[in-house]
């Protein structure tokens, strides 16, 4: 799937970062991967749009459910 490969990319990122920040990283992939099917039927030229779009929106869903 192309958003798993992109995420494989981050890996470097991901390892990077201080320790409580790789829980919150990874948390915000897992729910990149939820949507990556989704994501994955863009056909953009750009590889990391299908990436950015699963995460903004998992995170506007989980805004919107903290605004009802």
């Amino acid at each position: 799937m192309v958003v798993e490969a992109e995420l494989v990319k981050l890996k470097k990122f991901q390892d990077s970062l201080r320790m409580e920040d790789k829980v919150i990283f990874e948390d915000m992939l897992n729910q990149c991967r939820l949507y990556a099917s989704a994501a994955s039927s863009l056909a953009s030229p750009i590889k990391e749009i299908p990436l950015v779009m699963s995460i903004l929106f998992a995170h506007h869903k989980k805004l919107a459910e903290f605004e009802k």
